[in-house]
């Protein structure tokens, strides 16, 4: 069944409404949270009146910086905030939690966090760069070799907004304890997560925290960390000695749940007059929110993308009053790859050479910064196999050369590459005396189709129909698969569920030979199909089980971490764009897209695409649409909405065509999958840029590419 277009397993019951999600769990007596947020981007909380809240219908408890609940420091980093909420008075941004009301009802919540107010000491705040030259730093990296001179030098900045995850699900916790053990119902990117954090910040054993994240309504980085719902509701329960809900407001979501930090490039390039380069240069800055530790590193993706004997990046870290900036949908590289990918087109003008066949003319067939060989590596044929099926042979050289009817018309190029690795991670398959097969492991199911591939691994190593096997995810009481992040998911959970399964195999055929109720006692069996077969006798698994009074078999398979000092590892792509920019308006619109992807096995064809596609979606609002418009004397985000804030619609999506190569990567693992999840949207917000630019001869450097900015 591998590589096989199978539809989703969850699809039915998450269309029909059937699928829980952890807003949707229904507690008995349950109470409901709601947070009160801060109106100052820096200072402190002096005082705070919460007598008319105390007093109004239905609330139970207000609890403040001056009457906290009960919550340790933070020990590890993970991409959330920093501290835990309403540990102290300080403020650092603007919708910081200070307050968390609960209530019989999430409205009496919402009305009496309204009536709380709270008195500040201000200070004056920073939420966006200084000048062109950064002079307040917090770090710096640097990775550097020779800087070369060449004939031919090309330099410009390159800049990129606040953007928001934007996730349909918001962020949402339901917490409930028996005696001293928890049970959490929490949206995440994996169970585990949750359960390491609230060990932390509780101070309970994560033995005796039990978190159930089944379904997860989109997350894209967003869901990674725990954010002040999470530890708030499960400390309230514990106070109030009954369950707890709190779920985020949409405002709430974009001031309290991270985003992807501003970002500025400068790249400079020397070549040769062909266009051969002779050195890569790129001085990148990235904000930091003052509630958090994250921040990008734009820059990085140079040192792996193209062939240069000299290359050099740099990192500035701007500390801003916003919210803990976190991971957004491949963090750093999305930003990193529109900066260089725009670089390496400006510099083909510049030469009079096709943007194309400058990215083959600089193909690094060993990895540039550290001269070490590809795991695997086909790039060359997506480029090559992207450009006939796109027609690229016909493009015309010169910007600003196709017209049809009121609308110029261009073409782009971008490259796609992103780290390609294996976590170590744990699955567990048991068979059952029904005849199903049940696959079980902590990861996620962001809508990225996870679900589907343990069904399809699990029905292809046992030989069974899909609609028998049994996919469970998102329970911390199941071994530890991998997280959903990082593009890991398939290529670490992957190999361990076909190893559970070759032990689940083994155990029935051990049970088939030595268990005294089996009709196959004392001989030697096979197992093919879902049967066993021996002394001319063949019987299902099921039908064993049953004769042998045994309720299931089951077996934990691992796939450890990969470690190879030898190898470079990345998956691979090209995109394909034209992009019509409206003469007398400026309206820019994607108007046909293909991807040709090199990712090693893919397990589910029809996933995969999706995948693909759901990530060039992504790289149109990057592009054209997306930034999200911070009111710098209050330090508020202003549109925080899905009215204000633009997300790609259907009007604004083209058919997008995806390929895959289906090259096994044997060096990942024995499954031969890389991951795809993050790779669509690397190098795509390039290919508009370039195609705009050769629709219009108008090159816009600062995301997103606003109509008023082609106009300009």
């Amino acid at each position: 069944m591998i590589g096989q277009p199978v539809d989703r397993v969850d699809g039915r019951i998450k269309v029909t409404g059937a699928a829980p999600y952890a807003a949707d769990t229904k507690i008995p007596g349950v109470a409901h949270g709601y947070l009160v947020t801060s109106t100052i981007a820096r200072g402190s909380v002096t005082a705070m009146d919460t007598a008319a809240a105390l007093s109004a219908p239905g609330v139970l408890a207000v609890y403040t910086p001056f009457t906290p609940l009960k919550l340790f420091a933070y020990v590890q980093e993970q991409n959330d905030e920093r501290f835990p909420p309403l540990q102290d008075k300080e403020i650092r941004y603007f919708g910081q939690p200070v307050g968390f009301v609960v209530a019989e009802s999430w409205e009496q919540a919402r009305d009496a966090a309204g009536l709380v107010t709270a008195t500040y000491q201000q200070l004056p705040h920073v939420t966006e760069f200084p000048g062109r030259t950064v002079q307040k730093l917090e770090d710096v990296e640097e990775v550097r070799s020779a800087v070369a001179e060449g004939p031919v030098t090309f330099t410009a900045d390159y800049t990129s907004p606040v953007q928001h995850h934007c996730a349909m699900e918001p962020h949402a916790t339901v917490a409930t304890w028996n005696g001293d053990h928890l049970t959490v119902y929490s949206t995440s990117q994996g169970a585990l997560l949750v359960q390491t954090r609230l060990s932390e910040t509780l101070g309970v054993d994560p033995a005796k925290i039990h978190v159930l994240s089944p379904h997860v309504g989109g997350g894209f980085g967003g869901k990674w960390g725990n954010w002040a719902q999470v530890p708030l509701a499960c400390a309230a329960a514990r106070a109030l000695g009954r369950p707890v809900k709190a779920v985020l407001t949409r405002e709430q979501v974009f001031a309290v749940a991270g985003h992807r930090p501003l970002t500025r490039q400068t790249i400079t390039l020397t070549s040769e007059q062909d266009g051969t380069l002779t050195s890569i240069t790129n001085d990148s800055v990235s904000s930091r929110g003052l509630a958090g530790t994250f921040s990008e590193s734009p820059a990085g993706w140079v040192q792996t993308t193209y062939a240069s004997p000299n290359l050099r990046t740099t990192k500035k870290v701007v500390p801003l009053n916003l919210g803990a900036a976190t991971v957004m949908r491949a963090p750093a590289e999305a930003n990193g790859s529109f900066a260089l990918e725009s670089a390496i087109d400006e510099l083909a003008g510049q030469l009079g050479v096709d943007p194309l066949e400058i990215r083959l003319r600089n193909y690094a067939s060993v990895v540039p910064n550290s001269k070490k060989p590809w795991s695997s590596k086909h790039l060359d044929e997506c480029y090559r196999r992207g450009a006939e099926e796109f027609g690229w042979a016909h493009r015309p050289k010169q910007p600003r050369a196709t017209q049809d009817g009121d609308w110029l018309v261009g073409t782009g190029v971008g490259t796609a590459t992103y780290a390609a690795w294996r976590d170590k991670a744990s699955v567990k398959v048991r068979l059952a005396a029904d005849g199903t097969v049940t696959v079980s492991g902590t990861g996620a199911d962001l809508g990225t189709g996870q679900y589907t591939v343990f069904a399809v691994l699990a029905a292809d190593a046992m030989g069974v129909p899909i609609d028998r096997v049994r996919p469970e995810l998102g329970d911390s009481s199941s071994p530890a698969a991998a997280n959903a992040g990082g593009s890991v998911s398939t290529c670490s959970n992957g190999p361990a569920v076909q190893d559970a399964a070759a032990k689940a195999r083994a155990e029935l055929i051990s049970l088939a030979t030595t268990n005294p109720r089996s009709p196959f006692h004392g001989g030697e069996v096979t197992y093919r199909d879902g049967s066993i077969s021996g002394g001319g006798l063949t019987m299902s698994f099921g039908t064993l089980l049953t004769h042998c009074d045994v309720g299931g078999v089951e077996a934990v398979g691992t796939s450890p971490q990969l470690v190879d000092p030898e190898h470079g590892y990345r998956s691979f792509g090209a995109h394909f764009c034209e992009v019509r920019v409206h003469r007398l308006t400026g309206e820019p619109r994607v108007a046909r897209w293909l991807s040709v992807i090199d990712a090693g096995t893919i397990v589910n064809a029809k996933a995969a695409r999706s995948q693909i596609q759901g990530a060039v979606v992504m790289a149109i609002g990057q592009a054209l649409l997306e930034s999200t418009e911070i009111d710098h004397a209050t330090g508020r985000f202003a549109n925080a909405n899905l009215a204000s804030y633009l997300v790609p619609v259907h009007a604004d999506v083209p058919r997008i065509d995806v390929r895959f190569l289906d090259h096994p990567d044997p060096l990942v693992s024995g499954l031969g999958a890389k991951g795809i999840g993050e790779l669509g949207i690397v190098g795509a917000a390039g290919a508009i840029a370039n195609a705009v630019h050769h629709a219009t001869g108008v090159r816009v450097r600062d995301l997103p590419i606003t109509l008023e900015k082609l106009l300009a």
